[in-house]
């Protein structure tokens, strides 16, 4: 049996594994699980859209649950082999695969400038940078009402907080994280800053050392397979005119609003 990667694309970890992946020819078969089921989107990716997710049966939601026993996205089956969490998942395959050294060097001190980045970013970029389709999107759709302007500002103040961190403390006058080349490290910070900009918040507009540090990330892992691997994200405004099933809403909606507080 091959290796096999149960992802949705809406999820950035599951975006960062499958740009990691394909910009290194890793040959899988990508076990599509859809977050959000259809009976709550409503809708699938569509036909010919340009991003190819070949699907397990009618979904691998099934698949990923007896993979994983966190039951959640991102995860990987290799033969009898299971593994979760993102972080630990693009470890496996950099190892397994012997990937080029600069995407987690063998340099000691490199290679700490990495995990510094890694630790770093669950607490600052990772705890704001979603927050902005939950509150722009996500929490709308289930709610039936605008969360107040208020909280966008709110996130959106964590955010430039965390941003400046990351161009003062990690990018400084680098073309990447580490120096000249592409690491994990940036791979993962590239998926996580997507998410505003799939609601309309463009968080490089203004940041001129970030947007050419992200045309960088682009070049290196190639323009189409970025765009490819962020589709869905740059299309989420599209969910706004989906029909929720009222009970679904009444469940879910006390749960989302929690996530922000």
């Amino acid at each position: 049996m091959g290796l096999e990667l149960y992802l949705d694309l809406l999820s950035q970890p599951c975006r960062s594994i499958y740009i990691f992946a394909r910009s290194n020819n890793i040959p899988f078969e990508f076990k599509h699980v859809e977050l959000f089921k259809d009976s709550v989107l409503g809708k699938k990716p569509a036909a010919g859209s340009g991003a190819e997710q070949p699907r397990a049966g009618p979904s691998g939601s099934e698949g990923a649950g007896k993979v994983s026993l966190l039951k959640k996205v991102p995860a990987l089956k290799d033969g009898d082999f299971t593994l979760a969490e993102c972080t630990a998942i693009l470890l496996y395959l950099s190892r397994k695969y012997n990937t080029p050294d600069h995407w987690y060097p063998s340099d000691i001190q490199k290679r700490a400038r990495v995990d510094e980045y890694l630790s770093w970013h669950h607490a600052n970029i990772r705890a704001n940078a979603p927050k902005t389709m939950w509150i722009k999107v996500l929490i709308p759709l289930f709610t039936g009402q605008p969360l107040p302007s208020e909280k966008l500002q709110e996130v959106m103040e964590g955010l430039s907080t965390s941003l400046k961190q990351f161009e003062e403390r990690f990018l400084q006058d680098k073309a990447f994280i580490i120096g000249s080349e592409i690491s994990l490290a940036d791979l993962v910070a590239i998926v996580e800053l997507m998410q505003p900009v799939g609601v309309g918040c463009d968080i490089f507009e203004d940041r001129p050392r970030l947007r050419e540090w992200r045309r960088r990330v682009e070049d290196a892992v190639g323009k189409e397979l970025f765009f490819q691997a962020h589709e869905m994200i740059l299309n989420i405004k599209e969910l706004s005119n989906i029909q929720i099933d009222p009970q679904l809403k009444e469940q879910l909606a006390p749960v989302l609003m929690k996530m922000l507080k």
